[in-house]
């Protein structure tokens, strides 16, 4: 069965040739994309992936057509989606680039992407195995404007992703130029001490996730009120060392929500508070 794409508004099969090679996101990493989750025709935290999406198109100076609004791109992923027989659940990765050519040539004729993928149904449970991680150290993430964005850019977690797959790890840690721990692979981190929930600022250069902004936002609005939450949620620059003496360590996307970590070098964790934050914040979300 073929898989179709959308591209500018026309579908296409994935088979087919539709990006130039002088695409501006293929030569030089200069594009961005959102990934998304849909579960029967209902995109999971919508209007925070959009308002990502166009304030990161915004700062990276990319232009769409003004008919390039989020009912627009609402309504092709779910028809992108019928298309490809993944409307009851489905990953969703919207890219867009500034047309092609040279570095110094005028961002014209940008162009979006629209891909789609079923997902299984395990997606919305949390892992009760828990992952296993560690650090990659071979490249470390600047702290810039651009730091917090989903850029095509997207070199230091993708060695990081194999770093960890050869070394039968199901996530590693990305660290930023001062050492200390930014985000993993594709999720960011968290961990919890003494009843308190921890995550780096977005200043320590981790993406800025939509999964963790809803969780952030809901944990220190929430955070008395949830059950076995004894604190409000802090955010402090992390360090190996607090990842080392944690007592649980939890990981956050669009797609899982929650993934707990069981393992980080020798340090084993518990998931009694991980849980707890799944079944309150995450199980009602994607029902």
């Amino acid at each position: 069965m073929p898989v179709f794409v959308n591209h500018n508004g026309t579908i296409y099969q994935n088979n087919e040739t539709i990006l130039m090679a002088d695409n501006k996101s293929y030569r030089y990493g200069y594009g961005l994309f959102e990934t998304m989750k849909l579960i029967n025709g209902k995109i999971i935290l919508e209007e925070l992936h959009f308002e990502r999406f166009f304030s990161s198109l915004a700062l990276m100076k990319i232009t769409l057509p003004e008919s390039c609004t989020a009912a627009k791109f609402h309504t092709e992923i779910v028809e992108l989606c019928k298309k490809n027989l993944c409307e009851p659940m489905a990953r969703i990765r919207l890219s867009v680039y500034p047309g092609n050519g040279g570095l110094y040539d005028e961002n014209k004729n940008s162009f979006y992407l629209i891909e789609t993928w079923p997902l299984e149904e395990t997606v919305n449970r949390l892992n009760v195995n828990g992952l296993l991680i560690d650090v990659f150290d071979d490249a470390k993430k600047s702290c810039d404007t651009f730091s917090n964005l989903k850029s095509a850019n997207y070199l230091p977690y993708a060695m990081a992703a194999l770093h960890a797959k050869k070394n039968n790890l199901n996530d590693c840690l990305v660290l930023n130029t001062n050492n200390r721990v930014c985000d993993s692979t594709i999720s960011n981190i968290f961990f919890i001490k003494d009843g308190t929930i921890f995550t780096p600022p977005l200043t320590e250069g981790c993406v800025n996730g939509v999964m963790r902004r809803y969780l952030v936002k809901k944990i220190q609005s929430d955070g008395p009120r949830l059950q076995a939450i004894s604190n409000k949620l802090q955010e402090i620059p992390l360090t190996i060392t607090h990842v080392e003496d944690a007592d649980e360590v939890f990981l956050t996307n669009a797609i899982y929500g929650i993934r707990w970590v069981k393992r980080f070098r020798n340090k084993s964790y518990s998931s009694v508070l991980t849980v707890s934050l799944y079944d309150q914040l995450i199980t009602p979300l994607f029902s």
